[in-house]
């Protein structure tokens, strides 16, 4: 039997699986895996989306994980920069290269020669020592003088297995971005066996219920409605406002659409405004044209009754600390004061040295 469900209900269900209806008390790590990554095209975010959904989560807490190598960054789902667990980084990284051979059957890469002579070089070159981008593209022209090598270094870092190695990604550190293999990163590591059933149950667990449509736009992958139908008979059957069939985990959360969501600070490049088809479970279509910008930017925006109500931003001033509020709408006062509350503790969580720390709310934007 196919139970419908609405707009409120899709909102409540994906907000208990990322664990924004309340903090949970659980690790990094539990977090991250249980999120099946995290989006980190920029070093910071992942620290402020686990601060919201986390309870007693603190800024370094990632430091050590990342320094002893049980989480990294790497190129995974949509071809994307990931914050994952090493054991999903050696089960998800196989799966999603395909995305990455797309690439390289571009003209781009069908105008390259020579890349897998090229890739066995910069993966020594690589594993010998973490390189930035540029010492790896002086390393490939010595290698290939005939070649271009920035197009060599881009087939290369589509062909190889890169993880971006620390200090790059732990917070408050800075340094240009240095790349060695996975395999040397996590050499001795047990290699789990590449699941794309598991990639997709795992899926639904953290932004169910979803249609097959919603589940490729999150992974960058096709054909998954293959995976789906393995799975069929252990799954529930929901329908949309729209009559789409959606697929869910018999056991996962499903809160009633009238549950309480408190407010919450919602970082860049979030997966929960990025891992859906239809996002209208989290944000209008009207909203999303603001917050995704042109040139890939998805900014940070904050939520009000479980949906996205406006943009935010922090900025160093004078020694100080400022969180810049920018609604989309006017914001109730009880609301008010719970994103002024929740942003003071923020700015103290993310800046405990800033001398001074303040929460300023812009004049409602509605465009």
């Amino acid at each position: 039997m196919t139970t419908s469900v609405d707009r409120r209900a899709l909102n409540r269900a994906l907000l208990a699986r990322q664990m924004l209806l309340r903090r949970h008390a659980m690790s990094p790590i539990e977090a991250i895996e249980h999120l099946v990554g995290m989006q980190s095209q920029a070093p910071n975010p992942p620290h402020i989306g686990l601060w919201s959904r986390l309870d007693g989560f603190g800024f370094d807490d990632l430091t050590a994980p990342m320094n002893d190598r049980r989480v990294l960054r790497m190129v995974l789902m949509r071809g994307t920069l990931h914050l994952v667990s090493a054991r999903d980084a050696l089960m998800l990284r196989p799966l999603t290269q395909p995305i990455l051979d797309n690439h390289l059957r571009s003209p781009r890469g069908a105008a390259l020669t020579g890349v897998p002579g090229a890739a066995a070089h910069a993966r020594k070159i690589l594993e010998d020592a973490p390189r930035s981008d540029k010492e790896l593209r002086a390393l490939l022209a010595e290698h290939r003088p005939d070649a271009d090598a920035a197009d060599l270094a881009w087939a290369v870092r589509l062909s190889l297995p890169l993880v971006q190695v620390p200090p790059r990604g732990i917070w408050g550190a800075s340094g240009v971005a240095k790349h060695t293999t996975l395999e040397a990163w996590l050499d001795g590591h047990p290699v789990p066996e590449p699941s794309v059933d598991e990639m997709v149950l795992r899926y639904l667990g953290a932004f169910g219920p979803a249609t097959v449509q919603d589940v490729q736009q999150w992974s960058g992958l096709t054909r998954l409605g293959e995976v789906v139908e393995r799975h069929r008979s252990g799954l529930r059957a929901f329908r949309d406002e729209e009559g789409r069939t959606l697929y869910d985990l018999p056991d996962a959360p499903r809160p009633e659409p009238d549950t309480p969501a408190p407010v919450r600070f919602v970082p860049d490049f979030d997966n929960l405004l990025l891992s859906h088809a239809d996002r209208a479970r989290i944000i209008s279509e009207e909203h999303r044209r603001r917050v995704f910008t042109v040139n890939g930017i998805i900014r940070a925006t904050y939520l009000v009754d479980g949906f996205v109500h406006g943009m935010w931003k922090i900025e160093k001033v004078r020694g100080g600390v400022t969180l810049r509020i920018s609604p989309f709408a006017p914001v109730p006062a009880r609301e008010r004061e719970a994103l002024a509350e929740e942003g003071a503790r923020l700015l103290a969580a993310a800046h405990p040295a800033a001398k001074a720390r303040t929460v300023e709310f812009e004049p409602p934007d509605p465009r």
